[in-house]
């Protein structure tokens, strides 16, 4: 009898023993509470013995997180209303402080990036929020990991993912858009004109140092009208001319009009 006991004693202790063995991954650790009372240091990673009933064992994943905000009516400085989301991501870098401080660090986290995002987009315009996005990431992710530091969460980053704009805003830049682009087509063409009005005028100074020019350049243009099988013949009319013949026939339209 008294051998039987002992072994039973014995089985009972290697039981207890195997039990209390526990095995944490790499990115593990364990927060462990003796009697109630936190131990000095998170435990982890390998083999660890956790001693039942008066140790009790949290584990702490020690690898990124990534949380989606839930998207967040906002009205920017500008007044206009939107929906934006963004997406964070985190780590717990102080397991003992993500386990004591709060219930729970990600939702404690999320209320935090919630207030957050809503209190630094309205205070922005739309322009700016549509293009200065990287700097509005930085402040945001700033200010959420300057809530979670006390309970040992690192916001590694933050990024706005969607911006939900209202269908009248759509529209009303897009036709920002196309105005845009009319007035730089209006620009570029007008840009176009002048320099082909100054280059025009180049030419026309060089063909006036040589009278002859002028007839080689009718000829060259009736060359360049031959090659296309046309059968229209074009004279130049000098322009003296035509002054001419208005001098001449405005005393005669002069007189029968006093008559």
């Amino acid at each position: 009898m008294p051998s039987t006991a002992v072994l039973i004693v014995v089985l009972i202790v290697a039981l207890y023993l195997m039990n209390s063995i526990k095995i944490l991954k790499e990115y593990e650790r364990a927060v462990i509470f003796r009697l109630g009372r936190l131990l000095s240091a998170s435990k982890g990673p390998g083999v660890i013995l956790v001693f039942r009933p008066f140790d009790q064992m949290v584990r702490i994943s020690l690898r990124q997180e990534v949380m989606e905000v839930p998207p967040q009516d906002i009205i920017t400085r500008d007044n206009v209303t939107l929906k934006v989301n963004a997406v964070i991501t985190l780590r717990v870098i102080d397991p003992a402080k993500a386990v004591v401080e709060v219930t729970n660090y990600v939702y404690q986290t999320s209320q935090f990036a919630q207030t957050t995002l809503r209190s630094v987009l309205g205070e922005v315009e739309l322009d700016e929020l549509l293009s200065h996005r990287e700097t509005l990431n930085q402040k945001i992710q700033t200010i959420i990991d300057l809530h979670t530091s006390p309970f040992g969460v690192k916001v590694v980053s933050v990024e706005v993912k969607q911006v939900d704009l209202p269908e009248s805003m759509l529209r009303a830049m897009a036709k920002q858009a196309e105005a845009e682009r009319e007035k730089r087509s209006k620009i570029i063409h007008a840009e176009g004109e002048f320099n082909a009005a100054q280059k025009l005028v180049d030419a026309a100074a060089l063909l006036a140092t040589e009278p002859m020019t002028m007839q080689l350049r009718y000829l060259q243009t009736l060359s360049d009208i031959g090659v296309e099988k046309n059968t229209t013949i074009v004279f130049p009319l000098p322009m003296e001319l035509l002054n001419l013949l208005n001098k001449s026939t405005l005393p005669s339209s002069d007189k029968s009009n006093r008559g």
